[in-house]
């Protein structure tokens, strides 16, 4: 149940982006937004604790800050991987994963979501 809530949160983001974002643009569809949050779940599974191995001198270095860079490159790399999303560059990247990290992690404490 943990599972399919935190698709539906990270959807919500997604098409919160998607209204208020302007370079980002979602397919139309209920099922886009499904699809690209099943997408960026599994590339912060597989692939953000890597990116983060391996760039941990900056984020040191940065006290954290490179972390928007790493969620711009996934959400990037998701728009990469599926034709329902489409990104106009790094700007609106930036922007977008800032909204969809802010409103995630609401909605995961909200909802009783967040790991302790």
């Amino acid at each position: 149940m943990r599972l399919i809530a935190r698709f539906l949160v990270i959807a919500g983001a997604v098409w919160i982006v998607a209204a208020y974002v302007p370079g980002v643009e979602v397919e139309d569809g209920v099922t886009s937004y499904l699809v690209i949050a099943l997408i960026f779940a599994a590339v912060n599974l597989l692939v953000k604790p890597v990116l983060k191995l391996l760039s941990f001198p900056l984020l040191l270095l940065t006290l954290g800050l490179f972390l928007v860079v790493i969620n711009a490159a996934m959400l990037g790399l998701t728009a990469l991987l599926t034709e329902r999303l489409s990104i106009d560059g790094i700007g609106p990247a930036v922007i977008a994963s800032l909204i969809i990290s802010a409103v995630t992690w609401a909605g995961d404490n909200l909802l009783g979501l967040k790991k302790d």
